[in-house]
């Protein structure tokens, strides 16, 4: 996996994750602690969105802490945050650990 994936996952998990709070007004993160200590939808046609909701989120939790390991290992290679953009924006893949 590149730099560039896991920022385009959380981009793309972000914009779904904005619809999910548009749609049932709360925040992800509020939904989610709510989720995870077993509330369930009162209306059973939301069961679906749910789970979708609460993986999307999941998800996002895992990519955001893989791009800050990413970014701090890259620190610990001497790269400076300049450095990185630099080959970014010239769409060079960044390869990461997972």
């Amino acid at each position: 996996m590149t730099l560039q994936e896991i920022m385009a996952d959380i981009h793309a998990l972000t914009e779904d994750l904005e619809a999910y709070e548009r749609k049932y007004g709360v925040l992800s993160e509020t939904f989610y602690e709510s989720y995870t200590s077993g509330e369930e939808p009162g209306d059973d046609v939301w069961v679906l969105d749910w789970a979708d909701w609460a993986g999307a989120y999941k998800i996002l939790l895992r990519r955001q802490e893989q791009y800050r390991r990413a970014i701090h290992a890259l620190r610990e290679r001497s790269e400076t945050l300049v450095g990185v953009i630099e080959r970014t924006a010239r769409h060079e893949p960044i390869p990461v650990t997972s």
